[in-house]
C-alpha cells in the first residue's frame, strides 16, 4: 500500500516526493563526496553529544556516591575533549553545506538565465519583468535550502535523536517508553499543519512580485509620476500589496508555529513523567542519582532535534514553493531553442525578400496578410503607412523575433529559418527610436557592437556617428557611466552612441525604426548625418513616421493592413497622388506653423 502510494506520488512531477527525488538526483548526487564528509562529521557531533549526556551520570556518582576526586578530574578534561571535538565537527558540517549550498545557488542562477535567455519576445510580452526577479530571488536558493535541510535533518538531528535515546534506554529502558507518548498526538497534529503551508507560501511570493513590480515602475517611471502627481497612486498601490503581504505572512506565521507550543506542551508532560519516575527509583528502589541524571541529560538534549524533526514536513513544503517556482521557468521548452546546427547565412550581397509572408501575434488576429517586397542590396528602403499596419513586424521576422506563420523571408535566396538565428543576427545592426543602454560606460555601449572591436575602432565609430564631440567634452571620456537605461545621457546622445555601436559592428543589413522620431532639430540633423555614414553602400530598411526623413530613399514602401499598398520613389509617388501621398499632405499641413493671430482693432 505505502509502496504503491509513494510510486504514485512520485509520477506527479508537482508532488512533494517527486521535487525531492529530483533534488537529489539532480543536484546531490553530484556533491555526493561533499555530503558524505558534512554527514560523517554531523555524525561525530551527534556522537559527542550522547556521550557528553552518558559521563554526566558518571560525573554525579563520582562526586555523591563514591567522592572521588581524581575521577572528576579525569571526567573534566574528557569532557572538555568531547565538546572540543564537537565543536570542530559542528564547524566543519556548516562549513561544508555552505560551500554545497553556494554552489547549488550559482547552478540554479545559470539553469535560470539560460531557460530565460532561450525564450522569445512573446514569452516576456506576456509577464512584468520583475516576476524573474522574484522568482531568482526565492527559487535559486530554495534548492540548497531543502537538501541541506534534509541532510541536517538526517546527519544532526536524527542521529542525535538515535545516539540519546540509545543513552536513555542504556540508563533506563522502562522510563525510554514513557518519553515516546508525545509522538502519536504530535505526528496527527502536524500532518494537518502541512496542508495549509504551500497555498500561505505560494501567497507570499506573489505578494513580494507585487511589491518589486510596483518599486520598479515607480522607480523606472518617476518622471512621469511625478509629472502626473501619482505618488499617492503609487503609495496607495504599494500599500495593498505591503498589507496583503503582510497579512499572508502573519497566516504563515500562525501555522508554522502552531507546533512549538504542542511540542512545549507535549515535552513538559514527558519530562514530568521522567521526573517523578525517576525520583520513585532513585528513592525507593536504590538506583544511583547519576542514572538518573544522565537520562534526565539525554532526555533534555533530545527534546530541540526532536522538535526540528517534527517541523521537518513543514519546513520542508515551505521550502518546495521554492522549488516548484524555479522549475516552473527551468523546465519550460524553449521558445527559441539553439539551433546552432542549422547553417550559417553566408551574405554576398545583402538582397532580402519577403514573399507572401503571413504572420499573427494572436490567433485570428493577422497582421501581415501576404507581405511582399524586395529590398535591392546597397539600397534604402523605407517602410511608411498607419500604426499598426505591420511595419515592426517586418523587423521582428527579420531579426526572428517571431517566426513567420507562412511565406518565406531570404537574403541572397537564403530561406532565414533554415539558418542559425546567431548567424543571421550577427548580420544585422539595429538602431530604434527607443534606445536600450546598459548599465556601464559610454565605451562598453559601443563595444557591444563588436566586443573584440579596438580602442580606435571604437573612436573611428564615435566620430562617424557625431558622439566623439561630446563623449570628449565628459571628464571621464569614453569611461563616462551612461546611469540605467542610459539616463545620464540627452535623447540625442543616446541614439548617437545606439550609432556607433552599430557602425562598429560593420553589418551589411541595417534596419532602422524611426531613430529620429523624439529629437529636436538639432540632434535631428546630426542624427541623419550619422545614419548616412552608418547606411552608406550597405542595404538599410528603414521604418518611418516622419516622411521628410525618407525622401530621398530609394524606394518607399507603403504597409497598410499588413501587405504593401503602395510602392516607389517619393517623387512618383506625389505624382501618383495615392495613400503616400496623401501622408505626406496631411504630415506637411500639421508641421506648418499656425497663422498669426490678427491684431486687435483700436
Amino acid at each position: 500500500m505505502f509502496v504503491s502510494k509513494l510510486k504514485k506520488q512520485l509520477d506527479n512531477p508537482d508532488s512533494a516526493p517527486a521535487l525531492i527525488h529530483r533534488l537529489l538526483t539532480e543536484y546531490a548526487l553530484g556533491q555526493w563526496r561533499r555530503y558524505a564528509i558534512a554527514f560523517a562529521l554531523m555524525a561525530v557531533a551527534a556522537a559527542m553529544t550522547a556521550l557528553g549526556a552518558y559521563l554526566i551520570g558518571d560525573v554525579i556518582n563520582a562526586a555523591y556516591v563514591h567522592k572521588n576526586l581524581p575521577a572528576i578530574v579525569a571526567l573534566a578534561f574528557i569532557t572538555a575533549g568531547i565538546f572540543l571535538v564537537k565543536a570542530l565537527a559542528s564547524y566543519g558540517s556548516a562549513v561544508m553545506l555552505a560551500r554545497i549550498g553556494n554552489h547549488i545557488i550559482a547552478q540554479n542562477q545559470r539553469r535560470m538565465f539560460n531557460a530565460l535567455i532561450h525564450q522569445n519576445l512573446s514569452f516576456f510580452g506576456e509577464r512584468h519583468s520583475t516576476e524573474f526577479l522574484a522568482r531568482l530571488n526565492t527559487g535559486v536558493a530554495a534548492a540548497s535550502h531543502v537538501i541541506n535541510l534534509l541532510v541536517t535533518s538526517i546527519g544532526r538531528d536524527l542521529l542525535s535523536l538515535i545516539a540519546l535515546v540509545t543513552v536513555m534506554a542504556v540508563q533506563d529502558p522502562v522510563m525510554s517508553l514513557f518519553s515516546f507518548v508525545v509522538v502519536p498526538p504530535a505526528f496527527i497534529v502536524l500532518r494537518k499543519l502541512i496542508r495549509r503551508i504551500y497555498s500561505i507560501a505560494r501567497a507570499q511570493f506573489t505578494g513580494g512580485a507585487r511589491i518589486l513590480e510596483t518599486m520598479q515602475e515607480t522607480v523606472q517611471g518617476i518622471r512621469i509620476v511625478k509629472a502626473y502627481t501619482l505618488e499617492e497612486h503609487m503609495r496607495a498601490r504599494l500599500e495593498t500589496s505591503v498589507q496583503e503581504l503582510e497579512r499572508e505572512s502573519n497566516k504563515w506565521a500562525r501555522v508554522a508555529h502552531r507546533a512549538s507550543p504542542l511540542m512545549e506542551g507535549l515535552g513538559g508532560f514527558a519530562i514530568a513523567i521522567a521526573l517523578i519516575y525517576g525520583g520513585y527509583r532513585v528513592l525507593e528502589t536504590g538506583a544511583t542519582p547519576g542514572q538518573f541524571f544522565s537520562f534526565l541529560a539525554a532526555f533534555m538534549l533530545a527534546y530541540e532535534p526532536a522538535k526540528r524533526l517534527a517541523r521537518l514536513n513543514i519546513d520542508l513544503n515551505t521550502g518546495l514553493v521554492g522549488v516548484r517556482i524555479l522549475f516552473e521557468i527551468v523546465d519550460r521548452p524553449p521558445s527559441e531553442p539553439n539551433d546552432g546546427d542549422k547553417p550559417a547565412l553566408v551574405i554576398a550581397d545583402a538582397r532580402v525578400d519577403f514573399q507572401n509572408v503571413q504572420f499573427s501575434y494572436r490567433a485570428d488576429e493577422p497582421v501581415l496578410t501576404g507581405m511582399t517586397f524586395t529590398a535591392e542590396p546597397g539600397k534604402l528602403t523605407a517602410l511608411v503607412g498607419p500604426s499598426g499596419g505591420g511595419k515592426s513586424t517586418v523587423f521582428n521576422l527579420l531579426l526572428r523575433f517571431y517566426e513567420t506563420g507562412g511565406g518565406a523571408v531570404l537574403i541572397d535566396g537564403q530561406d532565414i529559418a533554415k539558418v542559425s538565428r546567431r548567424s543571421l543576427r550577427d548580420q544585422i545592426a539595429y538602431v530604434g527610436q527607443d534606445v536600450f543602454l546598459f548599465h556601464g560606460s559610454i565605451r562598453d555601449n559601443i563595444a557591444i557592437g563588436n566586443p573584440t572591436a579596438s580602442e580606435a575602432e571604437i573612436v573611428a565609430a564615435a566620430k562617424a556617428a557625431h558622439a566623439h564631440e561630446f563623449i570628449a567634452a565628459f571628464p571621464e571620456g569614453y569611461d563616462t557611466p551612461v546611469g540605467e537605461r542610459g539616463a545620464q545621457l540627452s535623447g540625442g546622445e543616446r541614439q548617437r552612441v545606439a550609432i556607433a555601436r552599430a557602425l562598429v559592428k560593420n553589418a551589411r543589413l541595417i534596419l532602422l525604426d524611426e531613430a529620429t522620431a523624439s529629437l529636436d532639430s538639432e540632434s535631428e540633423r546630426l542624427v541623419q548625418d550619422a545614419m548616412a555614414h552608418l547606411c552608406e553602400g550597405r542595404t538599410t530598411i528603414a521604418i518611418a513616421h516622419r516622411l521628410h526623413t525618407i525622401t530621398h530613399a530609394d524606394r518607399i514602401l507603403v504597409v497598410e493592413n499588413g501587405a504593401i499598398a503602395e510602392s516607389g520613389r517619393h517623387d512618383d509617388l506625389l505624382r501618383r497622388d495615392g495613400r503616400y501621398a496623401a501622408f505626406y499632405r496631411l504630415q506637411m499641413k500639421e508641421q506648418q506653423p499656425a497663422p498669426a493671430a490678427a491684431p486687435a482693432a483700436e
